[in-house]
């Protein structure tokens, strides 16, 4: 997330058509996922969560993102829903508030953050996720 956006998509539809069956698929789905919950192409965004959340479903992430898409679209039962499902998979207390979140990181730039912070923490805070 720290390269053109623009660039990410293709590159990450390339990997998955260069490798179907790679055991780390779900992040080549997560990467797409989160290229366009940053761009608020919501719906997009939640169909690549989906299918990461499918390919690994005890990964936390795909979950996390899931909450704060479905919260931004105003499905805060399905956000609230995704985001204890995160909080049940992930091994440390980083789905607990925000500041830890933020501080495991990245999220690259300046400029990439902003794009965070207008949408996946944004997300998350009306998932239910508190600040501290």
């Amino acid at each position: 997330m720290t390269g053109c956006l623009d660039e990410l998509i293709p590159a990450q539809e390339r990997a998955i058509r260069l490798s179907p069956r790679d055991p780390q698929i779900w992040l080549y789905y997560y990467w797409i996922g989160q290229a366009h919950l940053v761009r608020s192409h919501l719906d997009e965004a939640i169909l690549w969560f989906e299918k990461a959340h499918s390919a690994n479903p005890e990964q936390p992430l795909p979950h996390a993102y899931l909450a704060s898409s479905y919260a931004l679209k105003g499905q805060t039962g399905r956000a609230t829903a995704e985001l204890a499902q995160a909080r049940r998979l992930s091994a440390d207390n980083r789905y607990s508030s925000l500041a830890p979140l933020k501080a495991v990181g990245p999220f690259g730039g300046p400029k990439m953050r902003a794009m965070f912070e207008t949408t996946y923490f944004a997300g998350l805070r009306k998932a239910g996720m508190p600040e501290q």
